[in-house]
């Protein structure tokens, strides 16, 4: 059961499509706020979510800081 719950593994080297994807997943699984707490706009379950996590390791891995996504240094 902790495999099914487990983050999804960051490849290297990254490829341009792992940064895409990355991308789209940092800039689509973002926080809400609710009276429970922050949920991800995307999936509703506490955030960050699995994407969320792993759209932000996978930019990690390739050397680009979180702000590179919202400053679209990543283009999709």
């Amino acid at each position: 059961m902790s495999a099914v719950l487990a983050d999804f593994p960051v490849l290297t080297p990254v490829t341009d499509e792992d940064l895409l994807v990355a991308a789209l997943a940092v800039r689509v699984h973002v926080p809400e706020h609710w009276p429970q707490g922050p949920l991800c706009r995307s999936e509703r379950v506490p955030y960050p979510c699995r994407l969320a996590r792993w759209g932000r390791a996978t930019l990690a891995a390739a050397g680009l800081p979180d702000d590179a996504v919202a400053a679209g240094m990543v283009a999709s």
